[in-house]
């Protein structure tokens, strides 16, 4: 059985506000539990005009408050931004409020530009003591030990599950060592995928959290009645990624009829490696690229992003998402019997 889960990147749209994007995450995740999906992530990314999740966790709590048994965390916390004190307070709470419902995905990328790093005040060389930072909130989280001075309050003996997020092999390797769940960025980043799910495998280690290897990769998916609606929808994400190569953070827009006439040749290159791992389609389209894409990952569990710019053909393409998983699952159900 492969586990699918949505990573909702809240987009802010034209027209719209950080209050409508939050609202729309918790109605997806409402409706994703329902369709049986197991996690709903959202992702920390600072001063981007277009993206309303930068207080990640007050945003998880947000749509905590309005599900019932999903799972909800993070994907990720950039965790140089933060002392791993505040951190396991934060997601201490969080396990409070909503017991055995969160996950911490850690990242040790900035998540934004350097002049907002120093806003921050982060510091340049942060990011070489990730290891260090994340087995310091791991015991944070853990069991309090004799005399020990400095706890989490809440979060001691809360054990909040950590995942480690990458888009190379170091966190590969660093996820397999700790023993702990990696997810691979391949939904923005997919050069090193295959390369970095292996490093993960072989480099895994046994660890109290996870007795065997668990890979999660993010993937895009459109689905949409027929190809050439899903096609026009996947023009929104497209302009995304091409206005941050330009240096453009701002809003969500609208879907276009033709995408050459938004981007350069040199963007579209640009762009179309960086999503290279999408599938769009009609439902049969993105069920038969779906399946060679299992077979060839082996991967656990898959992380979606379906950035639509409507919020109710968003819905309508996870569900069309929920529906191909849960054929692809029965069908190998039946191959293995």
């Amino acid at each position: 059985m492969t586990k699918y889960s949505i990573l909702d990147l809240v987009r802010i749209r034209e027209n719209g506000n950080a209050k409508i994007s939050l609202n729309n995450a918790r109605n997806l995740a409402r409706q994703a539990e329902q369709w049986g999906y197991t996690r709903f992530w959202m992702a920390e990314h600072h001063n981007m005009p277009g993206i309303a999740s930068a207080a990640t966790s007050v945003a998880i709590g947000h749509v905590a408050e309005g599900t019932e048994k999903i799972r909800v965390g993070a994907g990720g916390i950039m965790l140089p931004n933060h002392s791993p004190l505040v951190i396991a307070e934060q997601f201490g709470t969080l396990d409070a409020l909503f017991p055995g419902r969160i996950d911490l995905g850690l990242g040790r990328a900035p998540g934004t530009d350097q002049l907002t790093l120093r806003a921050l005040r982060r510091h340049p060389g942060s990011a070489d003591n990730f290891p260090q930072d994340v087995l310091e909130l791991q015991a944070l989280l853990g069991p309090v030990q004799p005399d020990q001075r400095i706890r989490a309050v809440p979060g001691a003996n809360s054990h909040v599950p950590l995942w480690i997020l990458g888009s190379s092999t170091f966190g590969a390797a660093m996820a397999g060592e700790f023993g702990l769940p990696y997810a691979f960025a391949s939904h923005f980043a997919p050069d090193y995928l295959y390369t970095a799910l292996e490093t993960y495998r072989s480099r895994f280690k046994p660890s109290e959290q996870q007795a065997t290897p668990y890979c999660m990769m993010g993937i895009n998916i459109i689905v949409a009645p027929s190809d050439e609606e899903a096609e026009f929808l996947a023009s929104t994400q497209r302009m995304s990624v091409t206005n941050l190569l330009r240096g453009d953070r701002g809003l969500s827009k609208p879907p276009i009829a033709d995408i050459n006439t938004y981007w350069s040749i040199d963007e579209r290159v640009q762009a179309q490696r960086m999503l290279a791992m999408s599938v769009v389609g009609s439902p049969d389209t993105v069920r038969e690229k779906l399946e060679g894409i299992l077979t060839q990952t082996r991967v656990n569990e898959l992380m979606i992003v379906s950035d639509i710019y409507d919020h109710s053909l968003r819905l309508q393409s996870y569900e069309y998402i929920a529906q191909i998983m849960q054929a692809l699952n029965e069908k190998k159900q039946v191959n293995e019997a």
